[in-house]
């Protein structure tokens, strides 16, 4: 059976972290407080990519997604008529937000759901605060209605640039999202189906990595030794892929001197594994 991480993967979000030991954290408490995780990391998008890729990974039947910095809201495929209250006056709208409280609450009646709300920092400070009580005690409250959630069907997921309300980041469980692709351990040569003859280019690589500061994922690095086998031929090519393929690479970093420095030492390892043969032209 394939694990989190692979699943993950398979929905576009790859890391050298298997997020599932975060995931049964977080469901396993013994309370009646709705789960929470609190996704966090470097600035940028890769945090709504793997809270996509985790909603579709552990199959929740129902995804129910919020985006506080969304300008403007989408028209509804129906339009009901307005509706009015008991003295004949029309009620304002129901709110993006509010809808998709309600609807999350719905849903986790009787189906697996997942609430995603990114982007947090738009949210004006009350919100968090609302959000904390409700993962507290399961209920949400809109003018004069309360909806309640099943939190043993219910996983809400909090996507912040900034730091979370207090109270709200101690009531969820956090992760951290790095930019770049991270791990503990270099790549072996039979990760890839290597034979012995890939060792020293794999320990150069490996020196070089940690000197970067990441570690690629495996298809990643796969391609990477893709373009060593037929297309670097000069340090200035090998510089290119490994930018091209690694995300989170700085690329301020790859073009320091000590990094080139590097990348020249490992000319000779990668032509003796690959083979190169030098052709001297001379003039005539």
């Amino acid at each position: 059976m394939s694990t989190l991480r692979e699943r993950m993967a398979d929905y576009g979000f790859e890391s050298n972290i298997d997020y599932g030991y975060h995931v049964r954290c977080v469901l396993s408490q013994p309370t009646r407080q709705v789960p929470a995780l609190n996704v966090e990391g470097d600035s940028g998008r890769r945090k709504t990519a793997f809270a996509s890729a985790l909603a579709s990974a552990l199959d929740y039947s129902q995804r129910v997604y919020h985006d506080f910095t969304q300008q403007y809201e989408p028209p509804p495929k129906v339009i009901p008529p307005p509706s009015k209250d008991e003295d004949g006056r029309e009620e304002p709208p129901i709110p993006a937000f509010e809808r998709v409280m309600s609807d999350a609450c719905a849903f986790s009646e009787g189906e697996k759901t997942i609430l995603i709300l990114d982007q947090l920092q738009g949210a004006d400070f009350r919100e968090h605060i609302r959000l904390y009580e409700f993962l507290t005690n399961a209920e949400w409250h809109f003018r004069d209605a309360t909806f309640s959630a099943n939190p043993y069907n219910l996983l809400v997921l909090l996507i912040s640039e900034e730091p979370l309300y207090h109270s709200l980041q101690k009531a969820s469980f956090s992760a951290w999202v790095p930019k770049a692709s991270v791990g503990e351990s270099d790549y072996e040569p039979a990760d890839f189906g290597l034979g012995p003859e890939a060792n020293e280019l794999m320990e150069h690589l490996g020196a070089l990595f940690r000197e970067l500061g990441v570690q690629p994922t495996p298809s990643e690095f796969r391609r990477l030794l893709n373009d060593i086998q037929h297309n670097v031929r000069t340090p200035d090519q090998l510089t290119h892929s490994i930018y091209g393929w690694t995300e989170g690479i700085d690329r301020t970093l790859l073009l320091a001197d000590r990094v080139q420095q590097r990348i020249q030492d490992l000319m000779p390892v990668l032509e003796e594994y690959v083979g190169i043969e030098h052709v001297e032209l001379r003039s005539l």
